[in-house]
């Protein structure tokens, strides 16, 4: 039985080009989608945006030594984490929980915490065109960003 890597413990925005990476290939996933769809119904069929959806979604998908009775069609490829939580216990359960369904946990922190714009929550937000996000879970559609988490996990699929 094959294991995949679970964790990637840090992906710093030191610089902006991750972000911007981030933003085009979420336009790139748009623009080759169905455009009929409100921007926001997109985005909710592309992510789980927010702690509690995340959550919910992780507590419906199977875990990995138990049985796959009733298995959702929804699965998470990965989960974009904020560092800069406060309460950190906000977020403390979500990479035991996906560990548990072998779902990636992408820590991001902002090295550029001395403004005060914010830190890695702002920027997550910024993603998506949100104020701020804590916790985004991206859904596995095969698309261009499930592309490119691809390629920061390692580009091994199976």
């Amino acid at each position: 039985m094959k294991v995949k890597v679970s964790f990637i413990f840090s992906t710093p925005f030191r610089d902006t080009d991750m972000l911007y990476l981030w933003i085009r290939e979420i336009k790139l996933a748009r623009l080759l989608s169905d455009q009929s769809l409100p921007h926001k119904i997109w985005l909710k069929q592309q992510f789980c945006i927010g702690v509690n959806e995340v959550t919910r979604v992780l507590e419906r998908m199977p875990t990995v030594t138990g049985s796959s009775q009733n298995a959702i069609p929804l699965q998470l490829q990965a989960i974009l984490l904020a560092t800069d939580c406060n309460p950190r216990w906000l977020t403390k359960h979500l990479p035991t929980l996906a560990s548990s369904r072998e779902v990636a946990v992408i820590f991001l922190k902002d090295d550029n915490n001395n403004n005060n714009k914010g830190g890695a929550s702002f920027k997550l937000g910024e993603m998506l065109n949100l104020k701020t996000a804590m916790a985004i879970g991206v859904k596995a559609r095969g698309n261009a960003i499930n592309k490119l988490i691809d390629q920061i996990l390692g580009g091994d699929s199976d």
